[in-house]
């Protein structure tokens, strides 16, 4: 039997599917570190560049003073101690002290400015991705999922914080110890050196070998986090209708599938991590035994007399020349991380708009709310139109009524007068002008909208009727609140208007959530209105006492009412029916009940509406 995807919660054998539809499937075959990527996360410094300019002179800095801290140790066992100088040995231990006492400092300063500079970035990043959602139109919100998103702005942009002020900085410091410590093994010893660049060719193996591999693991592992995250948000905002019907023990196994692909996923990468930093250490230390026999050999050989002391201050400096391999492994898996969380935040800062506002868009002087639709034409996807051939034309001032089924495009027609999308074929005009010359920030300016789906954001209900006016006074919203009848219904609260919503408003009822979208479109006084189901959540006798207010709401402007509730549809000047996605008939509400073979009067009268 066909396995299916329930309620946002999906189990193993639909995950593919359900990436490709989603866009999640990767190109595998890109370059695990990708310069152009790193060229581009680095530009995001450029703010910074007199901080970056002493980290990386701290960064050379430490990355000099630990092979001379390590020839200084070889130097103190060879010389004094050797000779056995007491006066000579004090001198040498307390400069060696006085420079660790310096490198520490060099340390701690450089770790300083490396996580200044890393918050400094995520903190920007974070902000370029938030600033570019805000001008994505509403096709790109319609096809991502919250939870992916906010594991963008999270997950993925914490591991680019982490390869920013780790992986450069730290790898630097690590390469620049080598290259110290190979200059001073040079000149101690070039023959002993040959041999230790003999591990060059065998750690360049390892590492092809396992790059691959670990960036598809990281990759996969980046990509199941945003799924689970996606499923999370979906399942806590669902959570009545899980519990509802009874699908919490479902659900919940279904879930343990996603977070058991998770693990699987995680063990795959931890398992080839797991694999390949022992195998770098370990061949580390096999060429520090090598070294041993052929040392060892070097010095007891007559011929060659290597003396002990040369050949303990060659150990030391090996020794640190081995130990940032391990290092460097783990600075390599962070980086891979780090990649695959920069092509995630970079494709969404590459994200461009369905549709931008021309350069020499306008803005309309004196604007009437007057709106004409010629042949409209719309569709969410190719192929599949919503909206067929839709003519009509609002006279400033008039409510419009949309009517219809659900999913005839009520919804999506108010969607275009309110600009949220362009018209695929035909023109949405306002006031003669077509909307794609439009400034949309400026008609937003001058519209308000009560959605069916109401959303209050966090604060106090004081704060979110002001939304479209923070400057509104006290005696303004009250005023507003007033003329909707409902002042007295928000001053019984706890706290009168000064009372906490909650997460998108729960701390209130559905009504009085409503009552306080009413609230903030009368407040913001707009030119165009739109009423998304706008009464769906008051229960009659709250419709039947803001009637009133309603009508005082809709006079003066133009405005757009899409109900199922045929009662509000009593002060409407033009009522258009639409029936999938055709407009089958438009005229005053009263014309159209007179045609006892109308589509509106067939609706009228399944609703048991009693005549106007």
């Amino acid at each position: 039997m066909k396995k299916r995807a329930i309620a946002g919660i999906v189990d193993r054998e639909v995950l593919d599917r359900l990436k490709r539809e989603q866009g999640e499937v990767e190109e595998r075959d890109q370059a695990p570190l990708s310069f152009h990527l790193i060229q581009r996360l680095f530009s995001f410094t450029a703010p910074y560049k007199r901080k970056m300019g002493w980290l990386m002179g701290l960064v050379l800095a430490r990355a000099l003073q630990m092979p001379v801290l390590a020839w200084a140790v070889g130097a103190i066992i060879s010389g004094p101690v050797a000779q056995g100088d007491e006066s000579a040995l004090t001198w040498w231990v307390g400069g060696f002290l006085g420079f660790a006492i310096v490198t520490e400092i060099t340390f701690a300063f450089r770790i300083k400015l490396a996580l200044e500079i890393g918050e400094a970035v995520i903190r920007d990043v974070r902000a370029a991705l938030f600033q570019h959602w805000l001008r994505l139109t509403m096709s790109y919100f319609n096809a991502n999922p919250v939870g992916r998103l906010i594991s963008r702005l999270t997950g993925d942009a914490e591991n680019i914080r982490v390869g920013v002020q780790n992986v450069l900085f730290v790898s630097l410091v690590q390469v620049g110890q080598m290259l110290g410590c190979a200059i001073f093994m040079v000149l101690q010893d070039w023959v002993l050196f040959l041999l230790v660049l003999g591990m060059a060719p065998i750690v360049w193996v390892l590492n092809r070998y396992f790059r691959e591999r670990l960036s598809k693991a990281y990759r996969q592992q980046s990509d199941s986090y945003s799924r689970i995250t996606a499923t999370m948000a979906e399942s806590v905002s669902g959570i009545r209708v899980t519990q509802s019907f009874g699908r919490g023990e479902v659900n919940a196994g279904m879930f343990r599938d996603l977070v058991a692909d998770h693990a699987r996923i995680n063990f795959v990468a931890a398992r080839t991590s797991g694999t390949f930093l022992p195998l770098l250490e370990l061949n580390g230390q096999l060429f520090m035994a090598l070294l041993i026999v052929v040392g060892g050999w070097r010095v007891l050989n007559p011929e060659i007399a290597m003396p002990l002391g040369s050949m303990v201050q060659f150990f030391f400096l090996a020794g640190l020349f081995f130990s940032p391999i391990t290092v460097l492994g783990n600075m390599f898996n962070e980086a891979l991380t780090a990649m695959a969380g920069a092509e995630k935040v970079f494709a969404i800062l590459d994200s461009e708009p369905e549709w931008e506002d021309p350069p020499d868009a306008v803005e309309i002087p004196g604007f009437q709310g007057r709106v004409e639709f010629r042949d409209v034409y719309f569709s969410y996807q190719p192929g599949r139109p919503v909206l067929r051939g839709i003519d009509f034309v609002a006279e400033p001032g008039q409510t419009v009524a949309i009517v219809g089924a659900t999913g005839g495009g009520k919804s999506t027609l108010a969607g275009l007068a309110a600009k949220f999308y362009l018209p695929a074929a035909g023109v949405v005009q306002l006031d003669g002008i077509d909307t794609r010359r439009i400034s949309g920030p400026w008609l937003h300016r001058h519209l308000a909208i009560v959605p069916q789906q109401n959303h209050l954001f966090g604060g106090t209900l004081l704060e979110n009727i002001r939304l479209a006016r923070p400057d509104a006074t006290l005696e303004e919203v009250r005023d507003a609140l007033r003329r909707l009848d409902c002042l007295d219904l928000f001053d019984a609260l706890p706290q009168g208007l000064e009372t906490g919503v909650g997460e998108r408003g729960t701390a209130l009822s559905l009504g009085q959530r409503q009552l306080a979208c009413f609230a903030r479109a009368l407040l913001a006084d707009p030119r165009i209105l739109i009423l998304d189901e706008a009464t769906s959540a008051i229960d009659p006798i709250t419709e039947k006492k803001t009637q009133e207010a309603m009508r005082r709401l809709l006079a003066g402007r133009t405005s757009f009412v899409v109900a199922h509730r045929l009662s509000t549809l009593r002060h409407a000047d033009l009522v258009l029916v639409l029936d999938q996605g055709e407009l089958v008939e438009s005229g005053p509400p009263d014309e159209l009940l007179e045609r006892d073979d109308g589509r509106f009067r067939a609706l009228w009268d399944e609703a048991g509406m009693a005549e106007l």
